[in-house]
């Protein structure tokens, strides 16, 4: 249906729907769901050759300008090579979030691709997003304490929003550490195994959350990244160890992997509110305490990147693909008039989203 003729129908209802609290929970406002739903009908196929090109070009790009850190003699080369590496492979790293959504079949081995060329290389195969990630979409586990993905961060002491960033520092040497040393040892100690699998193989910030051992087609594809991600981890391990890699080209990678995962965990600290105490929330509640940062701010393109600025609106439709999100943002920002929940998702950018969240722990968390 084309947009504009659903327009008037959809302005009237938004302006008589309000969001009005049910026993502690905001109400599902019904014209911003039926809108999102049927203004973005004609978005949701994925286009193989936008993620093939922006993909690739990130790869390229982050694994040429890593390096050239290695290599650079002068630290003014070295320096931006190395933020530029960081700023591209954390684009391409953060195509994990589509893999975890997409039909594989809408884009032909690029879940392979994406493995191969990052998720083995960066020590984050998908299978530790895979199977986590939709959890969170679950109508009745968001912002609950089966939610992998959720910490009512906003609740808590103002220590713990460093903490939390400052804790991703060590994530390289945490995941060489998994796949090097615990995934081999858990092949001959069962108990280790179980804790492996529960604790140790999902890219998840709630400490509560304990995976299910995968089955089926899941369980073949985990066993084979899981040892493609060890020997490649062992080997890392051993050239270090034997000066095949020099420690100083090491340090860099370290630092390049590192940096992707502050930037990442700040993206995350900021991608919600994270207000809800456990409780189940409604669709309209959930996308109120997620956030999107659109145009005209233009950094959310660096430290939100591949459709990660609108993370509410793919909260209201996960299946729509990034580089359709715009778009969508559009037509429901045109078509829902003033009184609509929608607009109050929308903020204008980081260090305004830092400052709300800290000042909620200054309040709420003494």
């Amino acid at each position: 249906m084309d947009s504009l003729s659903l327009k008037p129908a959809v302005a009237d209802a938004a302006s008589r729907a309000t969001v009005r609290p049910v026993s502690g929970r905001i109400a599902d406002d019904m014209a911003m769901l039926r809108a999102a739903a049927e203004l973005t009908r004609d978005l949701h196929a994925a286009n193989p050759r936008i993620y093939w090109t922006d993909f690739l070009l990130s790869v390229a790009i982050g694994y040429a300008a890593l390096a050239t850190a290695i290599f650079a003699g002068p630290l003014w080369l070295a320096i931006p090579a190395g933020v530029l590496s960081m700023l591209a492979l954390y684009r391409a790293e953060s195509f994990t979030h589509e893999v975890s959504h997409m039909k594989h079949s809408s884009v032909p081995g690029f879940r392979l691709a994406w493995n191969l060329l990052i998720g083995i290389p960066m020590l984050v195969p998908s299978f530790m997003y895979e199977g986590v990630h939709n959890l969170h979409h679950a109508r009745t586990r968001y912002g609950t304490v089966d939610d992998p993905e959720y910490l009512p961060l906003a609740l808590m002491k103002p220590w713990t929003l460093p903490t939390f960033v400052l804790a991703s520092l060590l994530a390289p040497i945490a995941l060489i550490f998994r796949f090097a040393v615990l995934a081999p040892l858990s092949l001959v100690i069962p108990a280790l195994r179980r804790a492996v699998v529960a604790r140790y193989s999902g890219l998840a910030i709630n400490p509560q959350f304990q995976r299910r051992a995968p089955e089926g087609e899941a369980r073949t594809l985990w066993h084979r990244l899981e040892l493609a991600t060890s020997l490649w981890a062992i080997a890392l391990v051993t050239m270090v160890a034997t000066g095949v890699i020099p420690l100083r080209a090491f340090l860099i990678f370290l630092a390049v992997v590192s940096a992707v995962a502050v930037v990442n965990q700040v993206r995350t600290l900021v991608a919600h509110l994270w207000e809800n105490d456990g409780e189940a929330m409604t669709v309209t509640a959930q996308y109120l305490d997620s956030v999107n940062v659109p145009p005209p701010s233009l950094l959310p393109f660096l430290w939100a990147p591949v459709g990660l600025r609108y993370h509410a609106l793919h909260h209201l439709i996960p299946s729509v693909p990034y580089h359709a999100l715009g778009e969508a943002h559009r037509r429901l920002k045109a078509t829902l008039d003033a009184n609509s929940p929608y607009h109050r998702a929308n903020y204008k950018g980081l260090p305004g989203l830092v400052v709300k969240i800290t000042r909620s722990t200054l309040v709420r968390g003494k």
